[in-house]
């Protein structure tokens, strides 16, 4: 019994020592969705922080458009394989992309393009930039290189 007694101290001792992060509530006690949520078309990194100081961008949903300012604790090149794999999952049509110092990524959709910039901070740091504006190109018109 007191080899229980103990593991239990030693548990309960342990669970106190996680760590998690404080979900903020609204006054009606429901989460505040994250600055990512209002850009749903847009995959981003987890751990993510959004730069709101060099962050404009108008509209909502699938609708929105200007530049979004970010970093996220990966090395650039993680980045660049990220938004490789993930934005065609996000239906985008990539156009162009250039991996280099400041990789950069064009995608298109519907009647919008965006333009991923990507920059190394550091080994483990990268500032990212994503820019929406419109676009009246087609799909049949970027598969088909008339853009």
């Amino acid at each position: 019994m007191l080899k229980i007694n103990m593991l239990l101290a030693i548990l309960f001792f342990l669970s106190g020592c996680a760590t998690e992060s404080d979900i903020l509530n609204g006054v009606d006690g429901q989460p505040i969705p994250s600055a990512f949520a209002n850009f749903p078309d847009i995959p981003f990194p987890e751990k993510s922080y959004l730069e709101l100081g060099d962050t404009k961008a108008f509209g909502t949903g699938e609708n929105w458009m200007g530049s979004l300012a970010f970093s996220a604790p990966y090395n650039a090149s993680r980045i660049f394989d990220f938004y490789v794999s993930e934005m065609p999952k996000n239906r985008w049509t990539e156009v162009a992309i250039v991996r280099a110092r400041i990789s950069q990524m064009t995608y298109f959709r519907n009647n919008r393009a965006v333009q991923i910039l990507i920059e190394s901070l550091n080994d483990n740091n990268s500032r990212i930039t994503i820019t929406a504006v419109p676009n009246q190109t087609t799909n049949q018109g970027v598969q088909n290189n008339e853009f």
